[in-house]
Formats: structure tokens, sequence, C-alpha cells
């Protein structure tokens, strides 16, 4: 049975998480990923250029294999060889690892750009149906026209959007003109963000208190009170 401690003693290879989820993403099959690995190892010893026969030997496959395996790495470009002067000045031959790390992150800076692109197309879809829901009706052409000139064109967040539909309707106003004036009149006031329009929705209702005095803030509607079509 082994040991703990002899388990220990023969150290470990640390590999990333990422590396071993990505390593197919990257193009490796597994023989590839597994001489990688081995290559790694004796890379974190301090061996950087280990005997393939050795590696042969621990794979349990042909030097021959070996030799294909490695090509194949070189070809995709996630192992390199290279020569390094030592303190004596002697060249020698060592395997570099950092090719398959900048390829990993290209592939990171990739996914994150993919998820970023179907979360956006996640929330625009979510917006018209949002807006469907509220107007009580599929939309028209146009309409998913207009929606979408205010996203592309005129480039406001889907969850900007949002709220100036909450805005209208909570003015009973089912209308896209109505909503446009909304984004245009927030626009002019440098609103882009959620926190920034329920900040300027708090400063609406101290005016409203201020022409009020004998009412309490926390007892005023939920609702706008706000006639967009004078901005």
């Amino acid at each position: 049975m082994l040991s703990l401690d002899s388990y220990l003693k023969s150290g470990q290879t640390i590999i990333s998480n990422l590396l071993i989820k990505n390593y197919r993403r990257l193009g490796l099959n597994n023989d590839e990923f597994i001489l990688w690995i081995q290559l790694y190892k004796y890379h974190e010893k301090g061996n950087d250029f280990p005997d393939l026969a050795t590696i042969a030997d621990n794979m349990q496959i042909d030097q021959d294999e070996v030799y294909q395996l490695m090509d194949q790495l070189v070809q995709k470009k996630v192992l390199t060889i290279r020569s390094i002067k030592d303190k004596d000045g002697i060249m020698n031959d060592a395997y570099d690892f950092s090719l398959i790390f900048k390829k990993l992150e290209l592939l990171t800076e990739q996914q994150k750009t993919q998820d970023l692109q179907q979360t956006l197309e996640e929330k625009v879809q979510t917006l018209y149906q949002m807006f469907e829901r509220e107007f009580g009706r599929a939309l028209s052409p146009i309409e998913y026209q207009r929606i979408g000139q205010w996203l592309d064109d005129d480039h406001y967040a889907p969850e900007l959007i949002q709220l100036a539909l909450k805005e209208a309707v909570l003015n009973q106003v089912y209308s896209l003109n109505y909503i446009d004036r909304i984004l245009l009149s927030w626009e002019k006031k440098n609103i882009k963000t959620k926190h920034q329009v329920e900040a300027e929705q708090q400063k609406r209702k101290r005016r409203m208190l201020q022409n009020e005095p004998s009412r309490d803030e926390k007892e005023l509607p939920n609702v706008s009170m706000h006639n967009w079509l004078e901005e």
C-alpha cells in the first residue's frame, strides 16, 4: 500500500484548472496533452530538456510515437524548443511552454467576448418581450426598428430603455415617441445607469414634497407624475 509519505515525497506538478478545462479547445487531443504534462513535470523539477525515451516509458508508448506527438505540439504552436546559455556560456536546448499560456489567454478573452455578446442578446430579447407585455400586443415592424435604433444608433443600454418604458407606463402613456422623449431627456442630463435614474427620481420626489409640505415622502404614490412632453 502506498504510504502518504511516499506519495508526498514524489512531488506534485501544478497545472491550472483553466488549462485542464480548455486543452481540447486549444486544439490538443488527449495524448498530446498528456505528453505536454509529462514535459512540464520535468520542467517544474528544473529539467528543461528531458530524455524522450524516459517519457515514452512513462506513457507506455513507442518512442517514435512520442516524437510524432512532439512534432504535433510544435506544429500546433503550444510548445517550442529554444536555446539558452547557461552560466558557463554553453548553449543548451530547452522546451518553452509560454506559447500555450498565450493561446489560453487569447481563448479566455474570446470566451469573455462571446459571453458578453450572448448576455447582450438575451437582454435585447427580454427588452422586446417587456415592450409587448406592457403594450399588451405584438410590436409592429416599425416599432421593432425604432427600438433597434435606440440600441444600435443611439447606443442606449437595454436596462436604460427598460427604465424609460417603466416611466412611460407609470404615466400610462404607451408610445415610443413618449419613451424617446424620456431617453433624450436623460441623455441631456448624462443619465446612463439605473442608479442615476433612481437618483433623478428621488430629486423629483423631493421637489414634489417642497410643493406639498404636508405630505411625507414615503406616502408618495409610485407614479412618475412628470410630463415628459414638456421637456
